[in-house]
């Protein structure tokens, strides 16, 4: 399991903004598609044996809500692990994934 460290990500909406994304960006919109809100998710490559930052900081992605998502870290690698933390009143559990960054427009996290 990994454990929390650093990301540099940039979102639009609800979570903070970075600098404009550079050609080795990965970007793609995150969608919630569960009854919960979505208040953490991590990202990092595969190979990376603990979890970065929270990419939403001090933001939260509502049931129903999508936001884009750059992660800018300046690795050249496409196959990165997420994982989903919900409100704590959810009964959802936390959940997590692998999937190539680099092939995927879009992902909704479903219940």
């Amino acid at each position: 399991m990994k454990a929390s460290l650093t990301l540099v990500a940039a979102a639009a909406g609800l979570l903070v903004a970075a600098g404009a994304a550079r050609a080795e960006d990965l970007t793609f919109t995150l969608i919630n598609g569960t009854n919960s809100t979505l208040t953490e998710f991590y990202t990092s490559p595969t190979d990376v044996e603990n979890w970065e930052q929270d990419v939403f900081g001090k933001g939260v992605l509502p049931p129903g809500h999508e936001v884009e998502i750059t992660i800018a870290d300046g690795r050249s690698v496409c196959d990165y692990d997420m994982r989903f933390v919900f409100d704590p009143d959810s009964d959802l559990d936390v959940t997590e994934d692998t999937q190539n960054l680099c092939e995927m427009g879009s992902y909704t996290i479903h219940e």
